[in-house]
C-alpha cells in the first residue's frame, strides 16, 4: 500500500508558475501526474520512472511543466510554467509498484489531490 500526499496548489495569475509536491509512502516503479478540470475527465499529464528517472509527458504538457523526483524524500514534484486559465483543475499524483511502461496510465494509488486555480 502506498499513500500520497499533494500539496503546493494555490491561487496564481495567468503566466505564472506553481511546483506542486507529492509525498510518497512506500516504494513504487512509476508515479504520475494528473488533472481533473470541472466537469471534464482526469487527464494524464507526465510520468515518471522511480529508479532511472525516465519521463513520460502529454502532448498538452510538453514544453509547460517538468515532472521530476527526490528518491531520498520519496517526493514527486511538477513545476508548471506559463499556467494558463485553462489549466485549473484538481491535480493528483498517482503511483504503481507495476512496471508498464510509462505511456500506460493505469495507476493504483492516488493521492487527495490538491486545486490549482489559474486567474486571467
Amino acid at each position: 500500500q502506498v499513500e500520497l500526499v499533494e500539496s503546493g496548489g494555490g491561487l496564481v495569475q495567468a503566466g505564472g508558475s506553481l511546483r506542486l509536491s507529492c509525498a510518497a509512502s512506500g516504494r513504487t516503479n512509476a508515479m504520475a501526474w494528473f488533472s481533473q478540470a470541472p466537469g471534464k475527465e482526469r487527464e494524464f499529464l507526465a510520468a515518471i520512472s522511480w529508479i532511472g528517472g525516465s519521463t513520460y509527458y502529454s502532448d498538452s504538457m510538453k514544453g509547460r511543466c517538468t515532472i521530476s523526483r527526490d528518491i531520498a524524500r520519496n517526493t514527486l514534484y511538477l513545476q508548471m510554467n506559463s499556467l494558463k486559465p485553462e489549466d485549473t483543475a484538481v491535480y493528483y499524483c498517482a503511483a504503481r509498484s507495476i512496471n508498464y511502461g510509462l505511456a500506460n496510465t493505469r495507476y493504483s494509488y492516488w493521492g487527495q489531490g490538491t486545486q490549482v486555480t489559474v486567474s486571467s
